[in-house]
């Protein structure tokens, strides 16, 4: 693995885990076992870290969910399969709820850049939702779907528990 990617990777995993406020770069350095100098050589500062951590994570988000909504038959299913994903996810080892809302939450409203890569992956979450609806002729749900979704990967994470997804998805699917 190359320096950058190791760099990358061991950010992404201290971000999501213990938070972008938390995580010193001196912590970064020693768990990516990297020298001062390579990790500014790739990454000026720390908030251009962040900014690939989102983007990469985005990048790979997105694929999932393409993925996820790619298999199923018909619009309901692949509805459905969304908050499947989640409850998957929700049961992951280490799971700490949604990559974005937590780096959201942390940053102050100045970080302009960093909201609007968050915001680009959320649309593209309602646009997905929109995509599927379409052929059925409700699309105006998406919305709804798109909040559901969100406040289960929050409300999952304040209770440790995947009852709150279960639940959306019982919404989302009488929505349906």
């Amino acid at each position: 693995m190359d320096t950058r990617t190791r760099i990358v990777e061991t950010a992404a995993k201290l971000f999501y885990t213990q938070g972008y406020n938390s995580t010193g770069i001196n912590q970064l350095i020693k768990e990516a076992g990297v020298a001062k100098a390579s990790l500014y050589q790739h990454f000026p500062s720390k908030e251009d870290l962040l900014v690939e951590y989102v983007r990469v994570t985005a990048i790979n988000t997105n694929k999932i969910l393409d993925e996820v909504i790619a298999k199923p038959k018909t619009a309901q299913d692949k509805v459905l399969a969304m908050f499947d994903f989640l409850i998957a996810f929700s049961k992951q080892t280490g799971y700490n709820g949604c990559n974005f809302l937590n780096v959201a939450a942390e940053l102050p409203q100045e970080h302009e850049d960093v909201k609007g890569m968050i915001k680009t992956q959320k649309n593209h979450i309602r646009n997905l939702f929109a995509n599927i609806l379409k052929p059925i002729g409700k699309e105006k749900l998406a919305d709804e779907l798109y909040v559901l979704f969100d406040a289960a990967l929050v409300t999952s994470k304040v209770y440790g528990a995947d009852w709150p997804i279960e639940t959306t998805k019982t919404i989302a699917q009488k929505l349906i």
